[in-house]
C-alpha cells in the first residue's frame, strides 16, 4: 500500500487591515514573516511540496525556488479561497497540506508531525480550543479542494462549515502540549500588539522603523 505524502500551503494573501501593514513583510529576526514560516516548514523532512498562496498583485519576497506561488482567484472570500487555491496547487505531488498563515511564527515541528499521523482515513485533522477550530494549523487532504469549492459557490465561506462536511478528526490543543507545551503553534498576529509580544516570546527587537510605522510606542 503506497504511504501518504504530505505538503504544505502558506496563506499570506489576507488585507492586513488590523496590523496596518501586510503581515508576511513585517521582519522577524533577520527574516519576514512569510521567509520564517516558509523555513520553519521546508525544514520537515516530512513536508515534500510548499505551496504559498497569495493575493493577486501582492509582492513577495524571495523564496526558496523550490516554494511554488499560486494566488487567490477570487479577492475577498477569505481562508477558504486561498485553502482552494494551495490545495488545487498540490494535486499530484502530494496527498494531504499541513495549512498555515504566515503570521504564524512560533509554529512547532511536533504539532504538524502529531496532526500528520492522526490522519489516518479522516479527510481533515483540525485543532481545536475550548471547542473553537484552528482551521489555520490543519491537515487537510488535497482532495477536499472539490468540497470547498461547492462551499463556496454556496457563499458558506467559513471553514467550520468544512468541518461539518468533510470526515474531520477534531483534537483539543491540550492533547498537543505534549509536542508544543506553549502551544506557540496556535499565536498568530491580528494586531500590532500581537506582533510585539511574539517578537518578545522569541527574544527578537523590534525594528525602530516598523514600530513608527505601526505607532508601538502606544501600545502598552
Amino acid at each position: 500500500m503506497k504511504s501518504l505524502t504530505l505538503g504544505s500551503v502558506v496563506l499570506c494573501g489576507g488585507e492586513s487591515q488590523r496590523m496596518g501593514l501586510p503581515k508576511a513583510d513585517l521582519p522577524f529576526g533577520n527574516e519576514l514573516l512569510i521567509e520564517r514560516v516558509v523555513r520553519l516548514l521546508g525544514e520537515l523532512e516530512l513536508v515534500e511540496k510548499i505551496v504559498v498562496v497569495k493575493a493577486s498583485g501582492q509582492q513577495l519576497p524571495s523564496l526558496p525556488k523550490e516554494v511554488l506561488v499560486t494566488e487567490d482567484r477570487h479577492p475577498g472570500r477569505g481562508p477558504l479561497e486561498g485553502l482552494v487555491a494551495g490545495l488545487k496547487a498540490l494535486q499530484g505531488d502530494v496527498d494531504a497540506a499541513y495549512v498555515t498563515a504566515c503570521d504564524a511564527p512560533l509554529l512547532q515541528a511536533g504539532v504538524v508531525e502529531r496532526l500528520w499521523q492522526l490522519l489516518e482515513d479522516n479527510e481533515i485533522v483540525v485543532p481545536t480550543e475550548e471547542g473553537r477550530p484552528h482551521p489555520l494549523a490543519a491537515v487537510y487532504r488535497v482532495s477536499v479542494h472539490s468540497l470547498a469549492e461547492q462551499l463556496l459557490a454556496e457563499d458558506q465561506r467559513r471553514p467550520a462549515f468544512l468541518f461539518d462536511r468533510a470526515m474531520t478528526r477534531k483534537v483539543p490543543v491540550t492533547e498537543l502540549k505534549e509536542h508544543d507545551p506553549e502551544l506557540l503553534t496556535f499565536q498568530n498576529m491580528n494586531e500590532p500588539a500581537d506582533y510585539l509580544r511574539l517578537l518578545e516570546i522569541a527574544g527578537l527587537e523590534l525594528p525602530a522603523e516598523i514600530a513608527r510605522r505601526l505607532n508601538l510606542n502606544q501600545v502598552s
